[in-house]
């Protein structure tokens, strides 16, 4: 099949907006609406079990958390730790988990330790360990090598930002290139693509038929391949202003002011997502092109189940989508 064509997903004239968005499990699709998320997982006899969950967004208990750029902050942390439970569930759902392995003496003693908690606690622990090798890898990585270059840079400090920024793009790319290479990572791939395909397909207003999702394209404006991307690019414009040749001082900054570079590209993309011209579409081309790696085109059977959690959620809140 060929490439999708990126301009088709820049264009969101006559489009329907909505607040779905949806997230590729281990043999199935996650939709999220505004109150409750639905996960279709492909079971080992083909059947699809569907999961159902409402949530109670934290931002309703403390209103500051809805602020602009704060709310990027807690919509982030809050998809990690949704998407880190989502995916052990579904690869459970899925049978590629052995559930009937015995525990190990580790896990024996934090069953000990927290009992009915224990797997809350693993779940959380994931995240922050997650969290910290993000940081490492995407942010304090690239400050080691570019102290390589300060010499090069004389008194032009505001320059290493540029330097650290083009590297931390470079190592992400790398990255996500060399995880693309796995050919478990490639069904996961062609589950996000039938992802993308039934949010397009239902944003133009189209039937969720799987013929009808088919021809719709695998690239969105407000994927989360795209917030990464921007992600890297924002905060090569914020580490310009913040000019040091001190390399803790620039290691700190860097962790620092990861919460407000993530809350200032959560706007970015949910505004790009809304909106239709030229200074938009320049913003959203590189993640689209980069969405052609961390998408696939999917089977029949992929589009159905993400069809299915489709339709839990626009049965679950038909006035919210």
């Amino acid at each position: 099949m060929a490439e999708p064509r990126i301009k088709d997903a820049l264009n969101v004239k006559g489009v329907k907006q909505t607040m779905i968005g949806g997230q590729a499990v281990m043999e199935g699709v996650m939709m999220r609406g505004r109150r409750m998320y639905a996960m279709a997982v492909r079971k080992p006899d083909q059947t699809i079990e569907l999961v159902r969950k409402t949530m109670t967004p934290i931002g309703d208990k403390y209103p500051v958390l809805k602020w602009p750029v704060v709310r990027g902050v807690v919509s982030f942390l809050e998809s990690l730790v949704t998407g880190m439970r989502i995916i052990t569930q579904s690869a459970e759902i899925a049978g590629l988990e052995d559930t009937d392995e015995e525990p190990s003496a580790f896990e024996k003693k934090l069953e000990k330790i927290f009992g009915d908690k224990m797997n809350n606690v693993i779940m959380y622990g994931v995240v922050v360990i997650a969290i910290g090798l993000a940081v490492g890898l995407f942010m304090l990585l690239p400050v080691w090598l570019g102290h390589f270059f300060t010499p090069l840079l004389g008194e032009n400090t505001w320059a290493l930002g540029i330097v650290e920024g083009l590297l931390r793009i470079a190592i992400f790319l790398a990255y996500v290139y060399l995880v693309s290479l796995s050919k478990d990572i490639k069904r996961v791939y062609q589950y996000h693509g039938a992802e993308h395909k039934t949010i397009n397909c239902f944003e133009h207003q189209s039937e969720l038929t799987v013929e009808n999702v088919r021809n719709h394209s695998r690239l969105h404006k407000r994927c989360g391949t795209s917030f990464l991307l921007i992600v890297m690019v924002m905060a090569m414009l914020v580490f310009m202003f913040v000019r040091t040749d001190v390399v803790i001082l620039r290691l700190l900054s860097r962790v620092i002011l990861v919460p407000l570079i993530a809350g200032l590209s959560y706007e970015i993309i949910k505004w790009a997502g809304r909106n239709d011209n030229a200074f938009v579409n320049a913003i959203s081309y590189p993640g689209l092109c980069l969405q052609r790696i961390t998408t696939a085109e999917p089977d029949d059977g992929m589009i159905e189940t993400a069809i299915t959690a489709m339709n839990a959620v626009l049965e679950s809140e038909p006035k919210s989508c």
